[in-house]
């Protein structure tokens, strides 16, 4: 299998088509994950953007009146539907128009005061929005006093071979973020002035004492202020101040929580209440994702990869196709006499191709020798009864013999010969065309070779050779009565001619499963065995010297192996130098006319 042309050009198919799909796959699956990254990560980005800055509007005003504006700028930009409802769901504002459904369910929070989206962008921090200032936030002479000291400590910093930055906060209040950190700020610029509070901080960190003094408990509450942003929370057991790094873990986890309630009772008034927060779709549109310039040229390189690679595979099969094919149709077109032969060079369809065409040039050849054979064959039999009636006709006509009974009978048999010789070259060229008719009829076998044994009797009583029968009862044949006897006669003629006096010819018919067996078998010379595969060929005959007293006019042979194969049977033959020769005749089996079952008698 392996070697078939077949199995190799479904191979072939089969890799191509893997390749194909292969690259097709892992090309469509490739592109469509990374536009999915793509627009999942700009869809994920957008949220987030979304969320934080309505959070920003929500920590920097008391409700939500305005945002509207906000939400169809944001809706603009992002490409997004944006809706702002209330905890309990009536709508404060939406970039659809009215009356659009909402999504199933709300994408986010808005609570400044317990969401954090502003320390780490993208991300969605527990604890209260720094822009959450409320009571915190500086006025103008003290964010201009406190950006002054900033700017102070910052240039004292570059004196002493230090470095940072300027970062003002929501509140307003400036700082300085040293490049190496809290521990880069030089002693001679730490003055603490800096992170004194204002007056407006003073007040609001009082306000936020008082809260905690509730939660906390009773002792002073002392408090530092880091940046404008982080408040530590003291509690102080004796005259000096004791940092919560010296509190135990309870106490600690207890002024966390104390802290993170008064912050969020402080700042409640001057942020707006918590909202939902719903994202979808722009005018209920689904995304398209758009081939980038870089996944065009990767379509097409796989493309034209996988092109390149099939057409190099088919090139390399059909090259080797195409090569032994073009020697065949070259030693084709060769005229006839010129019997080329095709070198075969492969096992699959197209060496069998090759070792069938040298096959049918051979027989060629041999059919063509045949042929020549044939006609000289023809011109020598015709030519001897030909040149024997010629010449007895010219002598008779120029006086030299008298027209004698004898005479006259003998040029009758030539004329008998030569009848003979045509006719059965006529049945020859009947087979031949195609045009050669059988009329089959139900026929016994015993009663065929009993006709053939009577027809035949009086030669062999005159060549003193016994001629007897052997044949089994109820044996029929659908066959052509009167081209069977000729086939029988033809075969009983040529075992009497090659039998000599006090020998023996039989002729037997037994059944052997659906077929009926007829042989004919004599006692004579026997057939030397390069002979035998000759024996049925056209004027073959085993005397090279073609004398008629040994032999026919080599047709007989012939005419018996077309007729048994027109009544699709076979017929072989089988001999022993010395012991005689079988010719051996199977036939279909044919059915009783008055029953229609297959005598099996």
């Amino acid at each position: 299998m392996r070697r078939s042309l077949l199995v190799r050009l479904l191979l072939t198919s089969m890799v191509i088509t893997a390749l194909s799909v292969g690259a097709t796959a892992w090309l469509a699956v490739e592109t469509t994950t990374r536009a999915v990254q793509e627009e999942r990560g700009q869809l994920l980005s957008d949220d987030t953007d979304i969320l934080r800055q309505l959070s920003g509007f929500a920590a920097g005003h008391a409700d939500w009146d305005g945002v509207r504006a906000t939400v169809l700028a944001l809706s603009r930009t992002t490409d997004r539907r944006i809706a702002v409802t209330t905890a309990t769901g009536r709508v404060i504002a939406d970039s659809a128009p009215a009356g659009s459904a909402l999504p199933d369910r709300a994408s986010a929070t808005i609570d400044p005061l317990r969401t954090d989206t502003y320390t780490e962008p993208g991300a969605q921090l527990s604890g209260v929005d720094p822009r959450a200032v409320g009571p915190y936030a500086l006025d103008r002479g003290e964010a201009r006093f406190v950006r002054e000291l900033a700017e102070l400590r910052l240039s004292c910093m570059r004196r002493h071979g230090s470095d940072g930055t300027l970062h003002r906060s929501p509140s307003g209040r400036t700082v300085v973020t040293p490049d190496g950190g809290d521990a880069a700020v030089p002693l001679e610029c730490a003055d603490g002035k800096i992170n004194t509070p204002t007056r407006t901080e003073a007040a609001a960190l009082e306000e936020l004492g008082e809260l905690l003094r509730d939660c906390f408990g009773s002792g002073r509450i002392a408090y530092a202020l880091k940046f404008g942003v982080g408040i530590d929370v003291v509690t102080e057991s004796s005259k000096a101040p004791a940092y919560s790094g010296d509190l135990s873990a309870e106490d600690r986890q207890k002024a966390k929580d104390c802290l993170d309630s008064a912050r969020r009772t402080q700042l409640d008034p001057f942020v707006a209440p918590r909202a939902l927060l719903y994202l979808g779709s722009q005018n209920q549109r689904i995304s398209v994702f758009d081939l980038s310039t870089a996944n065009k040229t990767k379509i097409v390189g796989v493309t034209a990869a996988v092109l390149t690679l099939s057409l190099a595979l088919t090139a390399a099969v059909a090259i080797r196709l195409v090569r032994p094919l073009r020697a065949l149709t070259t030693a084709a077109l060769q005229p006839p006499q010129r019997h080329t032969r095709v070198p075969v060079t492969t096992k699959d369809e197209t060496g069998i191709l090759a070792a069938a065409f040298n096959d049918l040039t051979a027989r060629r050849e041999q059919l063509e020798a045949q042929r020549r054979a044939m006609v000289s064959d023809i011109a020598h039999e015709l030519r001897t009864p030909l040149t024997n009636i010629r010449g007895w006709l010219e002598a008779t006509r120029d006086g030299l013999v008298d027209a004698e009974p004898d005479l006259i009978a003998s040029l009758h048999d030539e004329a008998l010969l030569l009848q003979h010789i045509i006719d059965d070259l006529q049945d020859l060229a009947a087979v031949d065309a195609g045009t050669f008719e059988l009329h089959r009829e139900p026929v016994r076998a015993d009663d065929l070779v009993a006709q053939v044994v009577v027809a035949h009797r009086g030669t062999a009583d005159a060549a003193d050779v016994d001629l007897r029968s052997d044949t089994d009862p109820g044996l029929w044949l659908d066959a052509d009565p009167v081209r069977m006897r000729q086939v029988m006669g033809n075969l009983v003629s040529n075992a009497l001619r090659h039998t000599p006096a006090r020998g023996s010819v039989t002729l037997t018919a037994r059944p052997e499963g659906d077929e009926v067996v007829l042989t004919v078998r004599d006692t004579g010379d026997g057939i030397a065995p390069p002979d035998l595969p000759h024996v049925f060929e056209r004027f073959w005959r085993a005397e090279k010297s073609r004398s008629r007293s040994t032999g026919g006019s080599g047709l007989g042979l012939s005419i018996v192996r077309q007729f048994v194969e027109a009544h699709n049977g076979t017929v072989t033959a089988a001999s022993t130098p010395g012991a005689g020769a079988t010719f051996t005749l199977r036939l279909p089996g044919g059915q009783r006319p008055e029953t229609g079952a297959r005598s099996r008698d």
